[in-house]
């Protein structure tokens, strides 16, 4: 399993399972623009990245330190990945 999926049988709407939702839906939008570098995409993929932000903050980091952690560093490495992403000159 990669760490972008998770059991979705042991997912209830808990704040943990809708900041992995969160960070997953970030990793997509991060992907996207990483395809298709427009203003649009990577705009989108930044507004993804700041909604998981919030998301995790909502987390008990004492009651899902791991999961947390994992979650976090998915995010850090989708955010140093959009980083620097320039938009390509449209034609």
């Amino acid at each position: 399993m990669s760490k972008y999926e998770y059991d979705s049988s042991l997912q209830s709407q808990n704040p943990l399972s809708q900041a992995q939702n969160s960070v997953e839906k970030a990793h997509h939008a991060v992907t996207q623009a990483q395809s298709h570098p427009s203003s649009q995409l990577i705009e989108q993929a930044e507004s993804a990245i700041t909604k998981a932000h919030r998301a995790l903050d909502q987390v008990d980091d004492d009651k899902y330190k791991e999961p947390l952690q994992t979650a976090r560093q998915s995010l850090a490495d989708d955010e140093a990945s959009l980083h620097g992403l320039k938009p390509m000159k449209e034609e």
